[in-house]
């Protein structure tokens, strides 16, 4: 999906405010800070005793439609409501079976040729209208995504394999595969009730549906309400299979000002925070109240280039891999990761991030030999040897004759993303590339990138920087790349046929070491030609609430995200552990519920000061590793 700082077909910024629903008077700053803000501190005692936990972050989703939003922020709206076949342990993001486990599913089995996957399903599932929720349901949902590509193009490359899904019974759904499906228990398909979606016209189900709050759906809260530019509220699913969380009511607040935020986190006007930048995590740094830290994310940043051998308006030296391999030397990155993301991160190489994924660690890393590094004389040489000179010596080499000059895109709701096409644009420039910068929401870059004219794909940009997070498998980003996707998630439009013949080895490879040596040479052919520069591997900064809330917990551990988990079930797994601290100011009359997910064995100890948050899991009893 993409990032909405970062996770994309293409990113349109997740924006929610705290409500007028609360009663509340909402302000905005001078600068247009936020659409809606609280003028009330936030407090575990809502309204009529209920716990409501408030997050504030910069952000929108696109669309509630799972077929239709492609935004990280709509992501954590399913994450929360929809539940899915395989859980997983948010403490290590490995498959769940059995009662404990985050997921319908508590067991299942393949045959000896990898074709036919059978799941049993908990049978005490329901849908938050009280509905069962049954394997009819999951073969219903599956089947629809196999049977309409066009409707669910941002789904089916998770389906890929799968021919057919078919209820058993009641609890028992089977799978048939064409091929074996590496990624059967680490993929996110969102679960849809039968009995709500089967009355939509298929036609309309990626395209004109918007899945407006309240829906149906099986996880443990319910998106009731959603105020464009304004807000998200969630309250607890009374129906819902898992054990009832201490919160009952979830808000995400959008703020178009960080600093705001900042100011409301420190006054307590919320309680955590999303899409920091690192100076502002450092100004809560000794705060005895509020735990602010970077997160450890599956993701990346990039410089993206249209390399479209189709209709295009960009620029035709873009095509030439020598031309964006020469650029990659151009770049000091450890110093735009020094100024820019104040040494929070690392500077980037491939489109897999090291030490996220284990067993095995799909992140391949470029020997030195290969490795691109800040070196512009090079860069120079190597333009001049791929036919790009500066002929009249004005300092702008020329194609063709003609003097090259680049456009370069930021996104208008990241900052840290124009500080850095500053820094590129004056390093290209050096090794006489000029660059043109000019800022665009998401919206309007995504369109430029899916441009069509006379209803042909004609993309219209040169650059545009941006990121990604990753699924929980590492398949589905490595399918961006392929040219199926073209007109779809691709957005850089380059293809390769040793790519696409990896690409299909690796979807079918069962063994994860040799599906690993396919991965690693489909990143080395990536790092080479450059259809993308990959930036830094920058983290989430988040801030949360320590002085009135207890149970925070890492997915994964021990560094992961607090707030909005990365993917899947276990990206609701804080909002079921999070609780009004014993004792907390404004606590006594919290209601709604303070047992921990004990079914998830998830135990949390908040060590409160200055000293740093230590949590403690429970291993779940039945882990698939």
């Amino acid at each position: 999906m993409r990032q909405s700082r970062r996770l994309r077909t293409f990113l349109v910024l997740l924006v929610v405010a705290v409500p007028a629903a609360l009663g509340l008077a909402l302000a905005m700053d001078a600068s247009g800070a936020e659409s809606d803000a609280p003028d009330a501190a936030a407090s575990p005692a809502g309204d009529a005793g209920k716990v409501v936990y408030k997050v504030g972050w910069t952000r929108q989703p696109d669309n509630l439609n799972p077929f239709i939003g492609f935004e990280s922020p709509a992501y954590e709206m399913w994450y929360l409501t929809y539940d899915t076949l395989v859980g997983f342990d948010p403490a290590k993001l490995a498959p769940m079976k059995g009662e404990d486990s985050t997921g319908l599913a508590t067991d299942w089995s393949v045959s000896d040729d990898g074709l036919t996957w059978t799941f049993t399903i908990r049978d005490t599932a329901k849908w938050s209208d009280g509905v069962p929720l049954t394997a009819r349901d999951i073969a219903y949902t599956y089947n629809l995504i196999i049977d309409n590509p066009e409707q669910t193009a941002n789904i089916i490359a998770q389906t890929k394999s799968i021919e057919r899904v078919t209820a058993v019974d009641d609890y028992t759904v089977q799978f048939t595969c064409s091929k074996p499906k590496p990624d059967m228990i680490r993929h996110w398909v969102p679960i849809l009730p039968e009995h709500v979606w089967s009355k939509i016209p298929v036609k309309d189900i990626g395209k004109k549906y918007q899945n407006d709050p309240p829906w149906v759906g099986s996880g443990p809260f319910t998106c009731v309400e959603w105020k464009k530019n304004s807000h998200v509220r969630l309250v607890a699913n009374p129906t819902w299979w898992g054990p009832k969380p201490s919160i009952d009511e979830l808000y995400f607040t959008n703020y178009t000002n960080g600093d705001t935020m900042l100011q409301d986190i420190k006054a307590g006007t919320i309680d955590g925070a999303c899409n920091l930048i690192p100076s502002q995590v450092k100004q809560l740094e000794g705060s005895p109240d509020i735990e602010a830290r970077a997160i450890v994310t599956d993701a990346f940043d990039e410089l993206a280039f249209n390399c479209y051998e189709g209709p295009s308006k960009g620029h035709p030296a873009l095509r030439d891999a020598k031309f964006r391999q020469a650029l990659n030397y151009a770049l000091d990155l450890q110093k735009l990761v020094d100024l820019v993301m104040m040494g929070s991160t690392t500077p980037g190489t491939t489109i897999i991030p090291p030490d996220y994924y284990h067993e095995p660690d799909w992140h391949w890393e470029p020997p030195a030999d290969v490795k691109y590094t800040y070196d512009p004389e090079k860069a120079k040489e190597l333009l001049d040897a791929a036919g790009y000179p500066d002929s009249d010596g004005d300092g702008v080499r020329e194609y063709e004759g003609k003097p090259i000059e680049l456009r370069l895109v930021s996104r208008s709701e990241s900052s840290e993303e124009q500080q850095e096409a500053k820094l590129i644009a004056g390093w290209f420039k050096d090794v006489g590339v000029p660059v043109k910068l000019s800022v665009m929401d998401s919206s309007t870059l995504s369109d430029t990138i899916l441009n069509y004219e006379k209803d042909v794909l004609t993309p219209d940009y040169d650059m545009f920087l941006w990121g990604w997070y990753l699924d929980y498998d590492p398949g589905s980003m490595l399918s961006y790349f392929t040219k199926a996707q073209i007109g779809n998630w691709s957005d850089s439009y380059w293809t390769d046929p040793e790519y696409e013949e990896l690409f299909k080895l690796q979807s079918q490879e069962l063994d994860a070491d040799k599906r690993k040596e396919y991965i690693d040479r489909m990143q080395q052919i990536l790092y080479e030609q450059s259809p993308y520069i990959v930036t830094d591997y920058r983290p989430d900064f988040e801030a949360f609430n320590t002085a009135k809330w207890e149970g925070y917990i890492a997915v994964p551990e021990p560094n992961g995200n607090v707030l909005v988990p990365p993917f899947g079930n276990g990206g609701y797994a804080n909002f079921l552990t999070i609780k009004p601290k014993t004792g907390a100011a404004g606590a006594g009359g919290a209601a709604g519920g303070a047992a921990l997910w004990i079914g998830l064995g998830v135990a949390a100890l908040v060590l409160v000061g200055v000293g740093a948050l230590v949590l403690r899991r429970r291993r779940a009893r039945a882990i698939e590793e």
